[in-house]
């Protein structure tokens, strides 16, 4: 059997449901430096340790391999502009929405999210090939949880949310794994 095309495979993985995270850092001269990701999740509790994947040739690259910590944003329904401003390729990601507030100094005093579902602020614990990406793996130093704001999901090419229970008419039909 042949291993499947890169078209093949991005078709494939736009059906598996990502968090949608912006992970930022500052380097030694204390430019501010962030990018967009899907790829984040848990790797250890002992030691508590998270992932993240950032392409080899991102503008971002340099400044996260050389980082002694950084931070992910889970971000929120309807932060999806945010996504796409940490994205977009030749532009200062920061200086657009500074006047915003909508991103400033948080955990560690790296520039943060502030309304963001989930902030975890990591020190980089290693840096692994990982084919055309690099695997960030961030141990982790502290963390905050907004309980009353709802993910951003990226699923099958576009953002969405997870159900709630204001969406779900009867929270029977509403199951979580731990119930299972």
């Amino acid at each position: 059997m042949a291993a499947p095309t890169g078209t093949a495979l991005t078709r494939a993985m736009s059906r598996v449901p990502g968090p949608v995270t912006v992970v930022t850092t500052v380097d030694g001269t204390g430019r501010r430096w962030g990018f967009t990701a899907t790829s984040f999740t848990s790797l250890s509790l002992d030691p508590p340790l998270v992932l993240v994947c950032l392409s080899r040739t991102a503008s971002t690259h340099p400044a996260f391999a050389s980082a002694d910590r950084f931070l992910v944003n889970l971000l929120a329904h309807g932060q999806d502009h945010l996504a796409r401003r940490f994205a977009r390729s030749g532009v200062d990601r920061f200086a657009e929405g500074d006047a915003e507030g909508d991103v400033v100094p948080c955990e560690l005093g790296l520039p943060g999210v502030p309304d963001a579902c989930v902030r975890v602020a990591c020190a980089l614990h290693a840096l692994h090939d990982g084919g055309d990406h690099s695997i960030l793996v961030g141990r982790v130093l502290d963390t905050h949880v907004d309980d009353d704001r709802t993910p951003l999901v990226y699923y099958d090419r576009t953002f969405t949310h997870p159900a709630t229970a204001l969406d779900v008419p009867d929270p029977l039909l509403s199951l979580h794994l731990a119930e299972w």
